[in-house]
């Protein structure tokens, strides 16, 4: 059904060709509709970091069956260690297990080497750079679709618009006004370098917990370590934060050897410094032809490793609720209640989990370890192959 009745596919306009814009440009053509990405960045650079697509990511973007092959582009994961920032273990996690059982890999990448595989996806759909949204505007009728007006001057109009424009999205201030954002008390360092360490093993990630300061190792495969690191700070300062290398290097010294050279052997200009924020839970994410997908519908702390996890999972279900439906604005809010509860509870994991984790207190940090030791391994096997299932059954529409 188009616009008119008269048979024209169906257009959908997506601001953001991030993770998630992208994958939902893949899902929506898949779906049947026409798509049109804009981006505001004049070029599509993605940040020198490393991400775990885990089991259920992969399996949301297999069900695409668009062939990414992600493993070819990174690694499976094959071990996963907490330990206290000397290096003693704390837990091994179970993933191993899990993933064996679901049959479907999580895999270690670099940003750039995802957004590569998503941008061959995604061949042959329309994408314009340099394109920064101002506004829209939607019609009393919802058949008259909604216009997206550029700063350019520039107009495009689509029946649904989804806004994947990330945690400064457009999109979400139009629908819910100003809002401030929530800072979680810590400043992020990330970095990709080439590496290699007797205890830094193919396929591991291993956490370091110590005092208000984390340290996390990630193999990206082909010798490359992703290693980001947190230090507790007030938010102005972590806002703009204008420290140095040095400061990196204090902040971990007397940590584990691994952990110190992956530091020392990165160059400066390579450390992104990133403030840990996110909003609060929005119950509401769209209204007539419009919705939002990933950080601008749910932005989370980076504590469980799956922020754009959630962002593919929603691309993949905001796909498959619009395919074949011909009330648009109904399909969408199908889609919104299907992710609603599910994003709610690994926001709320996430930082939850971030302020344990960073905890400072004397006390609270070998209740933190303890707690993490001696879980029953039951129960942790349980709570992680929940984040790592993706729910199949189909929306309603």
């Amino acid at each position: 059904m188009g616009r008119s009745g008269s048979g024209t596919p169906r257009k959908a306009i997506v601001l953001g060709a991030g993770i998630g814009g992208l994958t939902a440009a893949v899902a929506l053509r898949e779906a049947g509709l026409d798509v049109e990405v804009y981006e505001r960045a004049g070029e599509l650079r993605a940040a020198g970091s490393g991400l775990s697509v885990m089991s259920n990511a992969v399996g949301a973007l297999d069900s695409l069956g668009v062939g990414i092959d992600l493993e070819k582009r990174g690694t499976a994961l094959e071990s996963y260690h907490v330990r206290t920032a000397r290096g003693r273990l704390i837990r091994e996690f179970p993933f191993p297990e899990i993933i064996g059982r679901l049959g479907v890999p999580s895999v270690l990448i670099t940003r750039p080497d995802l957004q590569a595989a998503l941008l061959e996806a995604a061949d042959g759909i329309p994408l314009t750079l340099g394109a920064t949204a101002t506004g829209y505007e939607t019609g009393e009728d919802p058949a008259d679709g909604v216009r997206v007006r550029f700063e350019d001057g520039r107009e495009a109009h689509a029946d649904v618009l989804i806004g994947a424009d990330g945690f400064h999205s457009v999109v979400r201030r139009q629908l819910v006004g100003p809002e401030d954002s929530q800072d979680s008390g810590y400043l992020c360092w990330l970095a990709v370098v080439p590496f290699a360490h007797p205890r830094f093993a193919p396929g591991s990630v291993t956490h370091y917990w110590g005092s208000g300061r984390r340290f996390g190792m990630v193999d990206m495969g082909g010798g490359r370590l992703y290693w980001w690191g947190t230090k507790n700070m007030p938010a102005e300062r972590s806002a703009h934060w204008r420290g140095g290398k040095d400061e990196i290097l204090a902040t971990y010294a007397g940590w584990a050897d691994e952990v110190q050279e992956a530091v020392r052997v990165t160059p400066e200009a390579d450390i992104i410094a990133v403030p840990s924020r996110d909003r609060a839970f929005l119950e509401r994410w769209g209204r007539g032809p419009v919705t939002l997908l990933g950080d601008a519908a749910h932005p989370m702390l980076t504590s469980l490793g799956q922020g754009s996890g959630m962002a593919i999972e929603d691309a993949v279900v905001l796909g498959r609720a619009l395919k074949g439906a011909t009330d648009l604005p109904r399909a969408l809010r199908r889609y919104e209640d299907e992710r609603r509860e599910r994003t709610r509870g690994m926001v709320a994991a996430s930082r939850g989990i971030s302020t344990f984790e960073q905890s400072e207190d004397p006390v609270r940090r070998p209740v933190r370890d303890a707690y993490f030791r001696f879980m029953p391994a039951r129960r942790l096997v349980r709570t992680l192959e929940e984040s790592l299932t993706f729910p199949l059954h189909p929306a309603a529409v």
